[in-house]
């Protein structure tokens, strides 16, 4: 069978199954059960597949990610991310959008320890936006920062979909999740900024409010007792993998760790707190681990049919730019963002994109952080981006789909100019990794 064939068949199996409403992980599953049967001899194919998929499960890199979302579940279900988030709010004073900057700056620091855009979205949606209507804040200065800092999740370690990439990929755990850390903090500056030019453009977007004023005493006490600790996490986490102490793993056990004895101090660890961070990072843990499964398993498929390769040879076979071909696979990644979710799209393309990265040059880091980067995008990119529903449900009554994408649009191009400074300056993501090697 020719390699375009084989492709088509495998996906049409993935994208019917999808289409009667199958979950994803499951699709794949059943896709690659049918292909292994076709392609691989029958029987002798599902039992190759099998050894293939559990000895994919059976990898020490995929234990960072159920630490990592334990840690980030431990800060989410005893209150010690709301409280860093609460000192940040006290500690910016009377300034011009303050709550705009709070929500950047403390939404990043709380995307950060829970590794969740979703749950980070949907918790400071439901929290913030209807106290910052009801000061006089426009829906576009409530709505856009948490939209924005919901995304910084996915890039700033530690990121459970950044470990997910580099295991699919197949490449360093470490080094992607450090790579993160210097393009996440300028994405954060430019949300800053942008905040900035709006309350310059438009001062009655943010309105001053009277606010009463915090002694420095009590200042220094919000540091060292609200903040500190819990930023100390994760400084501690990445200082482990970058002076090379830790592994991703070693570094993820010390970051749970460092959730429960934290909570345990600050006297917020209760039984149900603990079963409830449990059961939340179990869940989405078992569905990390089917989705390796069948991505690893779909990467054997694509190349016993011969279609990786054939699209690798067909795609490298027009005479473009290396940059045009990025740009093709970045635009590729924002359209499949608009119906589908970041973990599907990842299945979907990175058996075929990081071969073709490989293929064209590209610093696998430096691509996986790109790749992040526009997941990143598409999480808020209307029409259909998952965040945009997400902020939907939990805005107050009367938030229109047209408010929320006019909110994000700022917020996308600050991401826009980004991944154009590290195509131009790719030192942004490949300077810290290379410290480590």
């Amino acid at each position: 069978m020719e390699w375009y064939l084989a492709l088509a068949f495998l996906l049409a199996l993935i994208l019917g199954f999808m289409a009667i409403g199958t979950p994803i992980a499951l699709a794949f599953l059943a896709a690659n059960v049918i292909g292994a049967w076709h392609f691989m001899g029958g029987q002798n194919g599902l039992i190759q597949l099998l050894n293939n998929g559990f000895g994919a499960l059976s990898s020490f890199n995929l234990v960072p990610i159920p630490l990592f979302l334990l840690m980030g579940e431990l800060f989410f279900r005893t209150g010690l991310g709301m409280r860093m988030f609460n000192a940040i709010d006290q500690l910016m004073g009377k300034v011009p959008g303050r709550l705009s900057y709070v929500t950047v700056v403390g939404g990043t620091g709380f995307s950060t320890l829970s590794g969740s855009s979703m749950g980070s979205t949907a918790l400071m949606g439901s929290l913030l936006v209807p106290e910052m209507e009801r000061r006089g804040y426009q829906k576009r200065m409530a709505i856009g920062p948490i939209l924005g800092t919901g995304g910084l999740a996915i890039i700033i370690p530690p990121s459970a979909l950044a470990v997910l990439l580099a295991t699919l990929a197949k490449v360093d755990i470490g080094a992607l999740l450090i790579a993160g850390i210097m393009p996440g903090l300028v994405l954060a500056g430019f949300y800053i900024a942008t905040i900035w030019i709006q309350t310059r453009l438009d001062p009655d977007a943010a309105p001053n409010y009277e606010l009463e004023p915090v002694p420095l005493g009590q200042k220094l006490k919000l540091v060292l007792t609200d903040i500190l600790p819990m930023i100390s996490v994760m400084i501690f986490i990445v200082a482990l993998m970058l002076l090379g102490f830790a592994t991703p793993s070693e570094a993820a056990a010390f970051g749970a760790l460092g959730a429960i004895v934290l909570a345990v101090i600050f006297r917020c660890m209760t039984w149900e707190a603990f079963k409830l961070s449990v059961i939340g990072a179990l869940k989405v843990t078992l569905m990390a681990y089917l989705i390796v499964f069948g991505s690893a398993t779909f990467s054997q498929l694509l190349a016993f049919s011969g279609a990786s390769s054939g699209l690798i040879q067909w795609a490298t076979s027009f005479d473009l730019a290396p940059i045009l071909m990025l740009l093709a696979m970045f635009a590729v990644l924002l359209v499949l963002g608009t119906f589908m979710e970041q973990i599907s799209i990842m299945m979907l393309t990175v058996p075929f994109f990081f071969p073709l990265a490989q293929v064209l040059g590209f610093d696998p880091i430096w691509f996986g952080i790109i790749m992040l980067l526009a997941l990143e995008i598409s999480f808020s990119t209307p029409p259909l981006g998952l965040l945009l529903f997400v902020m939907k449900g939990v805005a107050p009554k009367g938030t229109t789909m047209r408010e929320i994408y006019s909110a994000a649009i700022p917020y996308i191009l600050c991401s826009m100019l980004l991944v154009a400074l590290l195509i131009v300056f790719p030192g942004i993501a490949t300077w810290l990794p290379g410290m480590i090697n």
